[in-house]
């Protein structure tokens, strides 16, 4: 699958022999590395697609997903019942896309700055980027289940045995929730933001116990 193209994406290839290049022909087009980001979380629907991409219309997307597939990186599959229905899925090679766009991501985090008011904060960019910057040796103690409160935007982290699940999908009471705006997210995961004086400034709420916010910030830190 890989190796084939439609006459249209034909007329987009760089035609050079270079990996890179090759896969600038598979995943250069607008909107495409976003999709695959999106998916590394799970499985979506069209729908679900549609909502963590603001601002992408109908027609791009079913494009991005089209191409995807044809070359490999994306699937189609029924989704299991009660639910039904289709959801898009990355294939083992699309998954292997992870490192190189956490990578990528951090790269470009740089030169990110505050966030603009304008700006969609993601969940999938959040998780994927947890997941990035998790720090097993700061992870010694007790399972622990986080919820993340930032804006508008609900994620759940899993800390155990040394592992971390983010996406975490458990309905139950979290052990410590985190609540505070992007700004100041973006702050205390840099590094840049003490955690006590978040808290003590109100940038940072903590339901639970104060030192699991240290510890979380601990655990999770971005790459300098």
């Amino acid at each position: 699958m890989q190796g084939r193209w439609h006459n249209e994406s034909v007329n987009r290839t760089y035609r050079q022999y270079c990996g890179l290049s090759r896969a600038l022909d598979l995943l250069g087009a607008r909107w495409a590395l976003l999709v695959v980001r999106d998916l590394l979380t799970g499985p979506k629907r069209f729908t679900e697609l549609q909502d963590g991409l603001p601002g992408i219309p109908t027609n791009v997307l079913t494009a991005r997903l089209r191409e995807l597939e044809e070359v490999g990186v994306v699937e189609r599959r029924a989704h299991p019942r009660p639910a039904g229905g289709v959801v898009y899925d990355l294939t083992d090679y699309g998954r292997e896309l992870e490192q190189p766009l956490l990578a990528l991501g951090f790269w470009g985090a740089k030169t990110l700055g505050p966030p603009e008011e304008d700006e969609y904060f993601s969940a999938d960019a959040l998780a994927l980027a947890l997941r990035g910057s998790f720090r097993p040796r700061e992870a010694r103690g007790p399972a622990r289940l986080y919820r993340l409160l930032i804006d508008e935007t609900s994620l759940r982290v899993v800390v155990k045995n040394g592992e971390v699940t983010v996406p975490a999908n458990s309905d139950r009471d979290p052990d410590v929730t985190l609540e505070t705006s992007a700004g100041a997210f973006s702050e205390l995961f840099a590094g840049t933001l003490d955690v006590d004086k978040a808290t003590s400034n109100g940038r940072l709420r903590v339901v639970g116990e104060p030192s699991e916010a240290r510890r979380f910030f601990a655990m999770f830190r971005t790459p300098s």
